[in-house]
C-alpha cells in the first residue's frame, strides 16, 4: 500500500474514533435576553447535570440578539422563512407574554416535566399561572415590577416618596424619572402594560404620557435605568425587581429603595420554552429538567460560593419551588421576600397583554419616545402655565380605542405593510399634536419598520419627515 494512501486511512480512522475513556459532546442552542450571570451559571450547572444524567458532555451555545422584543421579533422572522424549525432549541427568559404569543402562533413544542418535578411547582403564584396548561412553557423564575428610587437625591431635592405609578406623573418630578424603550426591552414593556390594565385605557395613557414627559430619557436596556438611579442621573426609575436589588446589594438600602405599588403590579413568570423543530430536542428536555431541579432553582436565590449555590454571579431571583424559601439557609441568600406569601387584588390579563404587545410598543414609541423632546417642551410649558390637568388629556389621546388595539394586535399587526401604513398615519398625528418638527426619526429607526414589501413605505416616510424638518 502506498504511504500517502495509508496515511489518509489512518487519519480517517482517527477522526471517526474515540479513546474508550473519552466523553461524547452534544450541543444545545439557547436564545435568551438574560444577562451574562444567568448564562454563565446555568450553562455551567447544566454541563455537570447533563454529564451525570447522560454520561456525555454538552456544549451550550447562547444566542444574544438583544432584549426580549428583539428576541421575539427575530424568532418570528426566522420562522417566517423556515417554518419547520430555525436551528434553535430553547428560548429562555423574557417574561411570559412572548411565550403566549409564540404558543398562539404554534411555534413552541410541548414537553411535560416528570411528575417528580412538576408536582413541586404550584400552578399559580399571585394569581398568575406558573406554567402553560399544555406544557408549552414554564416559569423558570418570577419577576416583579416597581419603582426604584434614590433616597439621597430625593432628600436633597425634596422630592416625594413614590408609592404608585401615578406618583411618577407629578410635575415636581420633571426630568427626574427614567425608563427604558419598551421596543427594545421586555422588562421595560411590562410596567406600561400593567398601568394600562390597572388604570384602564384612557387614564392609563394619561399616566404613561405624563411620566414619559417627566422622563429625562429612555434607555436602550432595562438594566441601565437602575444604574442611572444609583448614580443620581435620575431619582426614580421603572424597573424589574432583580435589577433594582442588584443596585441595592451594591450600594446599600440606605441609599437606594424599591417599591412594588400595592394592587397595581404583578409577579410575572420569567419563562422558558422549547421551540418547534428544535434540532437537539432531547438535550433541550434535559435542560428543562435541570432548570426545575433543586440544583437549578438554588442558582436563582443563593449567593456565590455558598454550598450548592452559583460559582461567580449573584442572580438575586425567585425560585418557583416554595419549599426552598424555608430550607435555604438565610445566610446563603439575598432574597428575603417570599412571593408565595404575596397577595394582590389586581388581576392581570396575560392574553390581552400578549395580543397587543407590539401595538403598545409602537404607540409609546411613536407618541412618546420618538417625539420626546417636543413632548417635554409641551409638558414644561403646561407646568409653567399651570394648566397640566387641562392639557394632559389632549397629549395622551391615542388614535385607536382599546378594542381596536386588541383586534389589530390579534389579526393585522403582523402584516408589515399594514403596520407601516398605520405608523405613517401616526407620525402625521404626532406633528399635528406637538407641532412641526416633533418627530425625531433617525434612519436607523426607519429601517426597523421595514420588512418584506416595506422599503417603499420606509422611503416615503423618511422623505416626508425630511421635508417637514426643512420646513418645505
Amino acid at each position: 500500500m502506498k504511504p500517502i494512501l495509508l496515511s489518509s486511512i489512518i487519519c480517517i480512522c482517527l477522526c471517526f474514533s474515540r479513546p474508550s475513556g473519552s466523553l461524547a459532546q452534544d450541543r444545545l442552542v439557547i436564545i435568551s435576553p438574560h444577562w451574562e450571570g444567568i448564562r454563565y451559571e446555568f450553562g455551567r450547572g447544566f454541563k455537570a447535570f447533563y454529564q451525570a444524567e447522560s454520561g456525555r458532555e454538552v456544549k451550550v451555545e447562547w444566542m444574544d440578539v438583544g432584549g426580549t422584543s428583539d428576541v421575539l421579533r427575530f424568532i418570528k422572522s426566522e420562522f417566517s422563512n423556515k417554518p419547520d424549525g430555525i436551528d434553535i432549541d430553547l428560548m429562555f427568559g423574557g417574561g411570559s407574554d412572548p411565550y403566549l404569543e409564540l404558543s398562539r402562533a404554534d411555534l413552541l413544542a410541548p414537553y411535560q416535566l416528570p411528575d417528580s418535578l412538576l408536582s413541586a411547582i404550584p400552578q399559580k403564584a399571585g394569581g398568575f399561572p406558573l406554567y402553560d396548561a399544555d406544557y408549552h412553557w414554564y416559569g423558570a423564575t418570577m419577576a416583579g415590577f416597581g419603582i426604584i428610587f434614590n433616597k439621597r437625591v430625593m432628600q436633597r431635592m425634596r422630592l416625594p416618596n413614590p408609592k404608585t405609578w401615578e406618583d411618577l406623573t407629578d410635575p415636581a418630578l420633571f426630568s427626574w424619572v427614567g425608563s427604558a424603550d419598551p421596543r427594545k426591552s421586555g422588562s421595560a414593556h411590562m410596567p406600561f402594560e400593567i398601568i394600562l390594565q390597572a388604570y384602564g385605557w384612557e387614564r392609563g395613557w394619561q399616566i404613561i404620557t405624563a411620566l414619559g414627559a417627566n422622563a429625562r430619557s429612555f434607555a436602550n436596556t432595562g438594566s441601565q435605568v437602575p444604574k442611572d438611579v444609583t448614580t443620581g442621573e435620575i431619582a426614580y426609575g421603572m424597573a424589574i425587581d432583580f435589577y433594582a436589588w442588584a443596585q441595592i446589594n451594591e450600594v446599600g438600602p440606605e441609599m437606594i429603595g424599591y417599591t412594588m405599588p400595592d394592587n397595581l403590579t404583578i409577579l410575572n413568570p420569567d419563562a422558558i420554552g422549547m421551540l418547534k423543530g428544535a434540532p437537539n430536542s432531547e438535550i433541550a428536555r434535559s435542560f428543562l429538567r435541570f432548570v426545575f431541579s433543586e440544583a437549578g432553582q438554588r442558582l436563582w436565590m443563593q449567593k456565590p460560593g455558598t454550598p450548592r449555590g452559583p460559582e461567580r454571579f449573584q442572580l438575586s431571583r425567585f425560585t418557583v419551588l416554595p419549599d426552598l424559601y424555608r430550607r435555604i439557609n438565610p445566610a446563603y441568600t439575598s432574597v428575603t421576600f417570599n412571593p408565595f406569601t404575596w397577595t394582590s387584588t389586581f388581576v392581570y390579563d396575560a392574553e390581552k397583554g400578549s395580543a397587543r404587545w407590539g401595538i403598545i410598543n409602537d404607540l409609546i414609541g411613536t407618541f412618546i419616545i420618538d417625539a420626546h423632546n417636543q413632548l417635554k417642551r409641551r409638558w414644561q410649558q403646561a407646568i409653567e402655565e399651570g394648566n397640566v390637568d387641562s392639557v394632559l388629556p389632549m397629549l395622551a389621546a391615542m388614535p385607536i380605542t382599546e378594542e381596536e388595539a386588541l383586534d389589530m394586535g390579534r389579526n393585522r399587526w403582523r402584516d408589515q405593510a399594514y403596520r407601516n401604513r398605520m405608523l405613517f398615519d401616526w407620525t402625521q398625528m404626532v406633528e399635528q399634536k406637538y407641532g412641526a418638527g416633533a418627530l425625531e426619526m433617525p434612519v436607523a429607526e426607519l429601517v426597523l419598520l421595514g420588512g418584506s414589501g416595506g422599503l417603499m413605505t420606509i422611503l416615503i416616510v423618511y422623505l416626508w419627515w425630511l421635508k417637514r424638518r426643512r420646513g418645505e
